[in-house]
């Protein structure tokens, strides 16, 4: 299981890496997409289809294709992910299953060929070349500058998790069989062509991953090909297959994607404990125990239905006065999971806070306020019989880009714990462009320093 944030009494995370704001400078030349926002970079990513027509019309709604004569973006693209990079990156130690998968779609099946342990370069273009088969390399954004660039950009944008995976296909070959994924879709072409066929869903925003026999799936609903510099986008439970045209070049693509798990199924899931376990708290009728032998019986009985309905009618009517809802787990997973800030250089400038100490005459603004989350919950302290509400605020500033998407049992939560009465000051902190210390509604200036403290400590906040 992944390790838990341990903060001390005082809301400071124990052990705690101190860290200088990040740069966000480009090296390089100037590149064609707008990385100055969140917003700004998806909508240069779709330009020049609008955000607002984007979401309306397409998102999870219908697949949509932007066919872009554009020379600079084409060889923009080309720079994320070359076949030919694979040499370098063999060199720096990946292995078959975690880094890279090689298969081919032979009768509409998958067939993969990894050999075992450590890729080595030779083998690897020997597959490539000779048995026709498709390199998949996962998550590069690991390894890639840019590809963290945009998808540490688009994690603020959307407040969910991207991932992205690398096709490299032979031409006149095939990788995969007709499919349909449990995420949102974004395919930016980056060498060579690729022919897709898109089909109407059989499971409308699906939520696993399934192959489709060719011969359910009926013909295409869309066909075309893509050329360097194109985008095409699809929602989860789009049925789809791409090949690389004979006769030209081999086909680089990257797919990254977005929104697995992240549905109002989900996030019910995940707040529906919170509102149990508070409601139970304030009704006796919810601590009152189920019929004997209840869990004994073949079906549900009538009267446990129409219990259960009545709890989740009581559940609806106290949802609709309250302002907090509980995140258990959305929350605190994007936050310990997701990449951290893009930075240029070896990441020295994380080794200490920027600026100077807040004090109590100091004004002080929040920074990073796309990487970090706020939550109420549960105190998971043992010894409070009570279990009053705390709050939880999680950063990704210290996450490890080296791991991100990988499934590590290492992940760990970074972030600070403090009392229910603080809110209100943390509220002031993350709603004010600026405010000042003094100013913060806490009883007195000891908590009011302690505060400021612990977030500068984390690099949450600076003093301007």
């Amino acid at each position: 299981m992944p390790k838990k944030a341990k903060p001390a009494a005082n809301g400071q995370e124990e052990g705690p890496v101190p860290c200088k704001q990040v740069k966000v400078e480009v090296a390089g030349g100037p590149s064609p997409l707008n990385f100055d926002s969140p917003s700004g970079l998806f909508e240069s990513l779709i330009s020049p289809v609008k955000a607002e027509t984007f979401f309306q019309e397409f998102w999870e709604q219908k697949p949509l294709l932007i066919q872009r004569d554009d020379l600079a973006l084409a060889t923009y693209y080309q720079s994320l992910f070359r076949l030919s990079d694979l040499k370098s990156l063999c060199r720096q130690g990946v292995y078959y299953g975690r880094d890279v998968n090689v298969c081919r779609c032979v009768s509409g099946k998958k067939k993969v060929l990894n050999k075992d342990g450590k890729v080595h370069f030779l083998q690897l273009r020997k597959d490539f070349d000779q048995k026709r088969a498709t390199i998949q390399f996962h998550q590069p954004q690991r390894f890639k500058d840019e590809l963290w660039r945009i998808q540490e950009k688009l994690e603020c944008y959307f407040g969910s998790l991207v991932g992205s995976n690398v096709y490299m296909t032979p031409a006149g070959a095939q990788g995969l069989p007709p499919h349909y994924d449990d995420v949102e879709v974004f395919i930016l072409q980056l060498e060579g062509e690729k022919h897709w066929r898109l089909y109407r869903p059989t499971v409308p925003l699906a939520r696993e991953y399934s192959v489709e026999a060719e011969d359910r799936i009926g013909r295409p609903a869309q066909e075309f090909t893509l050329k360097p510099g194109d985008l095409l986008y699809f929602p989860r439970g789009t049925i789809h297959q791409a090949d690389t045209p004979p006769g030209l070049a081999h086909s680089t693509h990257v797919t990254i994607s977005t929104y697995q798990g992240s549905s109002w199924g989900d996030f019910l899931l995940d707040t529906i404990s919170g509102l149990v376990f508070d409601t139970a708290k304030a009704d006796v009728e919810l601590r009152a125990g189920i019929p004997r032998q209840l869990l004994l019986q073949v079906e549900t009985t009538a009267i446990a239905t129409r219990r259960l309905s009545g709890f989740l009618r009581m559940l609806a009517d106290r949802l609709e006065g309250t302002e907090e809802l509980l995140s258990a787990d959305m929350k605190k997973d994007f936050a310990m999971n997701r990449l951290p800030p893009y930075y240029v250089g070896d990441g020295a400038e994380l080794s200490t806070p920027g600026g100077q100490l807040p004090r109590l005459d100091s004004t002080v603004r929040l920074q990073f306020r796309d990487h970090v989350v706020l939550t109420v919950g549960p105190d998971p302290d043992p010894s409070d019989e009570t279990r009053e509400k705390v709050i939880y605020i999680y950063h990704s500033l210290k996450n490890k880009r080296e791991t991100h998407m990988m499934g590590s049992e290492e992940t760990e939560s970074h972030g600070l714990r403090f009392p229910l009465s603080h809110l209100d000051a943390l509220k002031q902190i993350w709603s004010s462009s600026a405010v000042s210390v003094k100013d913060l509604k806490l009883t007195t200036d000891e908590e009011k320093h302690s505060l400021v403290v612990s977030l500068w400590t984390e690099c949450l906040i600076q003093v301007v």
